[in-house]
């Protein structure tokens, strides 16, 4: 058995973020909005990745272990996740994340052959 909580306002506003969020998302142009943004921040994050090691030639091999650091933790992460859980946003969010930042680094790739 898990230990209740204290109701105080720090976890009020940042423990119950996650529920708030489910709660905002319910209605599906919201939730296909939130899924956008977060595709297109995490193609952000890897073109800058890719753009950054490939200007400085000298941050490459730092750029790929954290790179493959980043990835194998989202991985992983999925593979953990409860399947029954209820909210499925989360998983639907970190899935967005991983397709993003994959396609971001792959067009750099591209750019830089």
């Amino acid at each position: 058995m898990r230990p209740r909580l204290q109701s105080t306002s720090l976890h009020r506003s940042v423990g119950l973020a996650g529920e708030r969020l489910e709660l905002w998302a319910v209605n599906p142009w919201r939730k296909a909005s939130l899924l956008v943004i977060v595709v297109l921040a995490a193609f952000l994050i890897g073109s800058a990745v890719g753009t950054i090691s490939g200007a400085l030639d000298l941050m490459d091999p730092v750029g790929a272990l954290i790179t493959v650091v980043a990835w194998e933790a989202m991985v992983r992460l999925r593979r953990y996740w409860q399947p029954s859980d209820s909210s499925a946003l989360g998983r639907q969010l970190l899935d967005m994340a991983r397709i993003g930042l994959l396609y971001g680094l792959l067009l750099e790739g591209f750019k830089l052959l």
